[in-house]
């Protein structure tokens, strides 16, 4: 390729004379004059635009191209600024500015669409006196001389009727847009505006497309073939028809050596260069569509569906691709490993959470997201079961009045409720009471008796208020059965709680963005961790201190990792609903198993046996890379002062 620098503006002064924008005189070109009946006829045609302009008082002002925001393609990705999807609605475009496009698709383009760009003021009299005489040879409008001032205000402006009238607007407002705008300006606008093909609108979104390169990176081939587009996007597409694209790129080629813009060995050495097109991308499928439709949900209902899929957004999520991997991958394993079970459960749904910045790491919906694009990570309110009582430990924790060595006395127990009365009963049934017993092993043993007189005790409101407090927004009942998990929640509610346990007490809301801007940078919505001690420190440490046996000698053994861990089991009535959530120091996670019907999975499904092996293997992958890490003791802080 040419080293030389391309200056279309001196390259054609010598070629072409001075023209102003109602008197174009006689022009001279090589080999004689052109034909004085043609150049008439052109100044006419143009200075009887002055006129004509009176009649046209209703057309658009161009001066709000200055303020104008074309619709443009949104984009989100990962937290490492890996692209996981793109949205658009009808027009896929990404603005660039004209020193991020290529000087050979500039060149390319000018020298195929408009190769007196340069040298005129909006309409071109040439291709007027041309079009004039065919025009008038064929008794319509049957030849076009269009320049890309004039497809530019077409674009934009106008519609696509072959009429005089619709011509001689397009022409007004061309002009009116040179007085206005520099040819940067107007070739800038051009090239972010046209059509490309495949639902491409500009030259950015079409060089991912085509060639999966920046703009600024197409070669002299790569150009001529993008310039050669333009006419007929989809009659000349690589994708539909090579040879035509060939032809036509030859076309370009030949154009650009005439004007002598390249050298006939660079034009020779761009017609056998191979085009290395892509398959047609201009509609991605999201690699992470749990994530991203979520994401989407969020900001369509901050910022509305057409800023999102037009207002060209740049969404930085707080997941990483590959974390979202591994948890996706636990899921479909977990599902299959219970089906060889013969186990009656469809669905499995993850959530996990970073505790250090309340960001979510993975989101896992369904097992199998092209059958069901249901989000029951965080869209599924599911009975919690025993997982939810160590939100009424905590409480009785922090009251000052218990600590995890406080006895509470197992045994039966009956409230009157409205409908009659209640009588909660252990898991093992009727008969199943240990008598007086300490709050830890009551939480490790997972007994459901001390679990209410708790909740009654220390108040079911109070634990409603810390549920609120840790940003579960699900709807809480002071129902005598709220210790029980017996009102539903999400998972993502239960880790981004449980990550308030992991981080002693220290809250920040859980979020899925990291940050949004718009495509000049400008910053539209940032969630930096803003951490808050919410939590009596002793009483977490205690709570914690509690769930880690839960893993080590009660009914989350098969939660076991290598390294410290805190967690609770949970399994609802009739077998419908089977949980295990559980934390570090760096990653809280939530575990689902069940069916979207509610139907029972099968006697003797519990959150210990079914869930929690699915957490186990996805922590182990998730923390390969991570020290371990060690939860402060209880004994680190003041015990909390009873209350009254």
């Amino acid at each position: 390729m040419s080293s030389r620098t391309f200056r279309p503006e001196l390259s054609l002064k010598n070629k072409l004379a001075p023209l102003s924008t109602f008197s174009f005189g006689v022009a001279k070109a090589a080999g004689g004059t052109v034909l004085g009946i043609t150049m008439i006829g052109s100044s006419i045609v143009a200075g009887g635009l002055v006129g004509l302009a009176i009649s046209f008082r209703n057309l658009p002002d161009v001066r709000v191209l200055q303020s104008h925001v074309p619709s443009e393609t949104s984009y989100i990705y990962d937290i490492k600024g890996r692209l996981l999807t793109s949205l658009h609605g009808e027009a896929n475009r990404e603005i660039v500015g004209l020193n991020q496009i290529s000087p050979e698709l500039k060149r390319a383009v000018i020298a195929i669409e408009d190769s007196n760009f340069y040298g005129h003021r909006g309409i071109n009299p040439y291709s007027i006196g041309r079009a004039a005489r065919t025009n008038l040879e064929q008794g319509g409008v049957a030849e076009g001389a269009s320049t890309l001032t004039m497809q530019l205000v077409k674009n934009l402006f106008l519609t696509r009727d072959r009429t005089l009238t619709r011509k001689l607007a397009e022409a007004i407002l061309a002009i009116r847009v040179e007085q206005v705008f520099n040819k940067k300006q107007i070739l800038e606008m051009y090239l972010n505006n046209i059509y490309w093909g495949h639902n491409n609108y500009g030259v950015q979104t079409a060089a991912e497309t085509y060639f999966n390169k920046d703009a600024s990176e197409l070669n002299l081939a790569e150009s001529a073939m993008m310039a050669g587009l333009i006419q007929a996007p989809e009659q000349y597409s690589p994708f539909l028809n090579y040879p035509a694209t060939k032809k036509r790129q030859a076309l370009v080629l030949n154009r650009m050596m005439a004007l002598g813009w390249i050298t006939p060995e660079e034009a020779a050495a761009a017609k056998k260069t191979p085009l290395l097109v892509n398959k047609p991308t201009a509609w991605r499928n999201s690699k992470l569509p749990f994530i991203t439709e979520a994401v989407v949900s969020e900001l369509e209902e901050r910022f509305g569906r057409d800023r999102v899929r037009q207002g060209g957004m740049r969404v930085q999520t707080t997941v990483d691709l590959h974390f979202q991997e591994m948890a996706e991958k636990s899921v479909k394993e977990g599902h299959r490993l219970l089906r060889s079970w013969g186990l009656k459960a469809d669905q499995i749904a993850l959530a996990a959470v970073d505790p250090r910045t309340h960001f979510v790491k993975a989101l896992v919906g369904g097992v199998n997201y092209d059958k069901s694009q249901f989000n029951r990570a965080f869209q599924s309110r599911r009975q919690p079961g025993s997982s939810f009582k160590p939100f009424a430990y905590y409480a009785a924790f922090a009251s000052g009045q218990y600590t995890p060595y406080s006895t509470i006395e197992d045994g039966p127990v009956r409230y009157r409720i409205s409908s009659g009365y209640y009588s909660p009963q252990n898991y093992g049934g009727k008969k199943d009471f240990a008598g007086e017993i300490s709050i830890r092993t009551a939480l490790i043993q997972s007994r459901n008796i001390p679990a209410v007189k708790i909740g009654r005790a220390v108040g079911l409101d109070k634990i409603i208020e810390i549920c609120k407090a840790l940003g579960i927004k699900s709807p809480l009942q002071p129902v005598i059965s709220l210790p029980l998990g017996s009102i539903g929640v999400t998972p993502l509610e239960m880790a981004g709680a449980f990550a308030t346990f992991a981080s002693n007490g220290w809250h920040s809301d859980t979020t899925m963005i990291l940050q949004v801007s718009d495509s000049r940078g400008n910053i539209l919505l940032e969630n930096k961790p803003k951490p808050q001690q919410l939590l009596d420190p002793w009483a977490n440490a205690s709570l914690t201190t509690v769930l880690k046996g839960v893993i080590t000698e009660g009914t989350g053994r098969n939660a076991a990792i290598d390294r410290p861990a805190a967690g609770k089991t949970g399994t609802t009535s009739s077998e419908r609903d089977v949980w295990f959530v559980g934390y570090v120091p760096q990653l809280a996670t939530a575990v689902w198993v069940g069916n979207d019907n509610y139907q029972s999975m099968g006697k003797g499904v519990t959150g210990g046996t079914h869930a929690a092996p699915i957490w186990r293997s996805f922590m182990e992958q998730a923390l390969e890379k991570e020290p371990v890490r060690y939860f402060p003791a209880a004994s680190q802080f003041p015990r909390p002062k009873p209350s009254r």
